[in-house]
């Protein structure tokens, strides 16, 4: 479970300080300080019951007001607006009532209207939620009254909220483990942070929409253009139809080199040559008969 807490006064350590202590007191009343320590044993209860799909918000302030959220638990299930108190007696929860009984069984109002207080700081948060964040809510915030104290006996008669006693934490928590989801995970923790930090003006999620489709594997490598560019002729080819077989170009036969002539010369310049010599020796001949036939 995640844990935001907004306390105010914590010290380095996330403890009250003296001086958070008496500011508290002084802004929120004489209750203040003992409600603060019991919310810390629910929170250590809830903290080890649930885990991933839970996020906590602890005494968070709306803005621009001095409303005090006591505990805000966001689940897969909705989300619950919880009042922690440290009261001991006995009480009646009836209805919208809130009822001191005395030592001699009658009841009377409490000073304080724990029943009415919750329910009006739930109203308060889901009005803050649909009109200010424009958040559409599945289920309406729940508002829960958790008494920590042993010495508490609270008879429950049809009470306007949940009423959990403290020996029925446990059974209080597994109803939440169990309950149906109503949104994702992503919208939860983006709701808290944006609760947390309203500066942040990033919009939340709509819980109703489909999860975003994973995108697709980045394509760092070449072969990858290869594959997709075979897979795309393939389809285009009609599956029906048969290829082609290819012809292979056949090699063309290479043409057997000419035996050369004489003196690296082809026939006909053997045969111009010797007739050129033939006409050449006939000369010859011709001329010394007629130098030998007339003799000076």
């Amino acid at each position: 479970m995640k844990l935001i807490d907004k306390t105010p006064g914590l010290d380095e350590k996330g403890e009250i300080s003296f001086t958070g202590r008496m500011k508290g007191t002084f802004k929120y009343g004489m209750n203040w300080y003992p409600e603060m320590e019991a919310q810390k044993e629910v929170i250590a209860l809830l903290d080890r019951s649930l885990e991933k799909g839970f996020v906590l918000l602890r005494n968070l302030t709306l803005p621009n007001s001095n409303i005090l959220l006591p505990i805000v638990l966001i689940g897969l299930g909705g989300i619950q607006l919880i009042y922690v108190t440290p009261l001991k007696g006995r009480f009646e929860a009836k209805g919208d009532q809130w009822n001191k009984i005395d030592n001699s069984g009658n009841s009377q109002p409490a000073g304080e209207n724990l029943l009415d207080r919750t329910s009006k700081l739930a109203r308060v948060f889901q009005k803050f939620l649909e009109d200010t964040q424009k958040v559409k809510l599945p289920n309406p915030v729940e508002p829960v009254l958790i008494s920590v104290n042993p010495g508490a006996h609270i008879e429950s008669m049809r009470p306007i909220i949940k009423v959990v006693k403290s020996d029925a934490l446990k059974p209080y928590i597994t109803s939440l483990l169990q309950a149906p989801p109503v949104w994702r995970s992503e919208f939860i923790y983006a709701l808290a942070d944006r609760l947390a930090d309203p500066k942040l003006g990033e919009p939340v999620p709509d819980p109703a929409a489909p999860p975003e489709p994973e995108p697709e594997p980045e394509r760092n490598s070449f072969r990858d253009e290869i594959q997709d560019a075979s897979d795309f002729s393939a389809m285009e080819e009609d599956p029906h139809e048969q290829a082609a077989p290819v012809r292979q170009a056949r090699p063309r036969p290479k043409k057997a080199a000419q035996p050369k002539g004489m003196f690296g010369m082809s026939k006909a310049q053997v045969a111009i040559l010797a007739g050129f010599l033939i006409f050449w020796l006939c000369a010859m001949i011709g001329l010394g008969a007629l130098i030998l036939l007339n003799p000076q």
